[in-house]
């Protein structure tokens, strides 16, 4: 999921508290080249507001972190903005950041890691793609998407490894394996 698809996946959010936590959630997780299950276990005393209007986050446990030391990593100014729409709906006295809503009220319960596959799939449906190609995007897909886009943005093989957590060029060569990024331009 690139930034173009990004885009396109917040437009046909619904102007509803689940568009105000689907926003915040699809351009959370892009930003931070989270897996599904770092976004939804992102916690409200994780986020730090910057002064330059981008928020610091603490991910506090991966897959390639299993003892818990945890990762900072940086959102967008937008990212601030949508959260910060989303929390003032929410309020602030619920731990988990991402949380289900029934009947228009924030639920204090973290959501499962199923809803951001389904809210990626469900957002290409709605924005016109084929029900096969709606189903080849994955939880995974904001994390693919965002270091692609970094490579062709110009950033470096170490400050794409700092921004999406990874360890291993190997690993993050795999994601940077289809990426459109022309050396000659």
């Amino acid at each position: 999921m690139t930034r173009d698809y990004l885009e396109k996946f917040l437009e046909v959010q619904p102007d509803s508290p689940w568009g105000l936590r689907n926003k915040a959630m699809l351009s959370l997780g892009y930003d931070l080249l989270t897996r599904r299950s770092e976004l939804v276990a992102l916690r409200t005393e994780d986020i730090a507001w910057r002064p330059d209007g981008t928020l610091q986050v603490l991910i506090r446990r991966s897959k390639t972190d299993q003892y818990g030391n945890g990762r900072i990593a940086f959102t967008s100014r937008r990212s601030a903005k949508l959260l910060e729409d989303w929390l003032e709906y929410r309020g602030l006295h619920i731990a988990p950041l991402f949380c289900p809503i029934y009947q228009g009220k924030a639920i204090n319960r973290e959501l499962t890691d199923m809803v951001v596959r389904r809210l990626i799939r469900e957002s290409a449906r709605k924005v016109g793609f084929d029900h096969s190609i709606a189903m080849a995007f994955s939880g995974h897909s904001m994390r693919v998407g965002a270091a692609q886009d970094l490579l062709s943005a110009g950033h470096d093989t170490a400050a794409i490894m700092r921004a999406g957590g990874w360890k291993s060029v190997d690993v993050l060569a795999r994601y940077l394996e289809y990426a459109e990024f022309n050396v000659w331009a």
